[in-house]
């Protein structure tokens, strides 16, 4: 019995939601009032949950300290050791012994989710990652993150990265209240990193415009999609947590839909605040099972089907809409993720559409339909997608 009771909370994290497309299964999450704290939207949201990169709000949050403080500017030297630069994908990709700016840093985490970057900042602002992941604990217990734990800067699969969504309302009402001057970093859509492009940023800002202003995603396979994002709408700013999706595009949807409901909201103050919530404790669950995430990278692990090149993104979203159900018709039970990605060149800019993280047989497959058909389709890897994506140009 005391086995069962344990168990209890970890299943109830994940429940049906609605959607477009019908029910989705989804983690925890909640819509918060920034200026009162008040939760208007709420599930789950004292769950433990893996917070995957939404570590880096916290990373951002210790770096815009720092610049407050004075102790770095937005010029300092953030300089890359071996085992900064040798962090996994996602990264901004710096060699061991040169350096970026703090700015490009900041704008490498919204941007990019850059995680050598993270370690990077955490070695300069801690003198070490663990010694950093301990500063960012203890600001979290500060802050009133009681369930929150930090032991990276990057969020990278680490079984004592823990927090809760309600931690995670706590800490997007902290970044707001506490640095105003630097909140504009969390709206960066793309930055030129010399030659380079990087980008695109947050994709729900867009969905969402022009309501919506920042903050962050995030991923690992135990955690699935997550989302940190906020909105201003008749001069009033909410913030949502959305977390433990299987498509990132259904977690975007979801939480655009969210905000909707809690801006039609009329509540008059009566609802419990943020930091009421009570968070639960316990082992966070784990969204995907042994075998079913993919492990080259976690934002596209799999080979993509590029279905062409358009002029604006509602069209590009439109030809990627119908190649998922066209999987669909063709048998494949794990269809893909949604990449629209812009394609500049000249100065003139489209938006690609690409079914991105298909099984290799599954990308195939769709493309010899549409040849067969008379329709563009070519077979991706992920090496291949890389800014500025001038490779998808047509």
């Amino acid at each position: 019995m005391a086995f069962l009771g344990l168990a209890a909370p970890a299943l109830a994290q994940v429940a049906p939601v609605s959607s477009p497309t019908g029910p989705v299964m989804a983690g925890p999450y909640a819509i918060i009032d920034a200026a009162t704290g008040e939760t208007l939207l709420e599930q789950n949201a004292g769950a433990a949950w893996y917070p995957a990169s939404l570590t880096k709000l916290m990373t951002i949050y210790l770096t815009f300290e720092q610049l407050k403080s004075g102790r770095l500017t937005l010029a300092s030297p953030v300089p890359f050791s071996q085992h900064a630069s040798a962090m996994p994908e996602s990264k901004l990709g710096v060699a061991p012994g040169t350096s970026i700016t703090v700015e490009q840093g900041l704008l490498a985490l919204v941007a990019h989710s850059a995680n050598d970057v993270a370690t990077a900042l955490a070695e300069l602002i801690g003198g070490s990652e663990p010694a950093f992941g301990q500063m960012m604990t203890q600001t979290a217990h500060r802050l009133g993150m009681t369930a929150t734990k930090f032991n990276n800067a990057n969020g990278l699969p680490d079984p004592q990265n823990v927090t809760s969504a309600r931690d995670l309302g706590l800490l997007a009402i902290a970044l707001l209240r506490d640095f105003p001057q630097y909140y504009g970093y969390f709206q960066t859509k793309d930055f030129m990193f010399g030659k380079r492009r990087i980008g695109p940023g947050v994709k729900f800002v867009e969905l969402y415009a022009p309501y919506a202003d920042g903050l962050k995603t995030g991923f690992i396979c135990n955690s699935g999609f997550n989302i940190v994002g906020s909105a201003v709408r008749d001069g009033r700013r909410l913030i949502g947590i959305a977390l433990g999706f299987r498509r990132s595009d259904l977690r975007d949807e979801f939480l655009v839909r969210l905000f909707d409901e809690a801006f039609a909201l009329k509540t008059g103050g009566n609802k419990p605040k943020i930091w009421q919530v009570r968070n639960e404790g316990g082992e966070p669950h784990k969204l995907f099972g042994p075998g079913e995430c993919g492990g080259i990278r976690y934002e596209m692990p799999g080979d993509a089907a590029w279905l062409g090149t358009y002029g604006d993104w509602a069209s590009a979203r439109r030809v990627w809409s119908v190649g998922q159900a066209d999987l669909v018709k063709l048998g494949v039970t794990r269809i893909g993720k949604e990449w629209i990605l812009p394609v500049t060149v000249n100065k003139a800019t489209r938006q690609a559409a690409i079914i991105a993280d298909l099984e290799p047989d599954a990308a195939q497959k769709l493309c010899a339909d549409y040849r067969a058909r008379k329709l563009f389709c070519e077979v991706k890897k992920p090496a291949e997608i890389t800014p500025p994506f001038g490779v998808f140009w047509r």
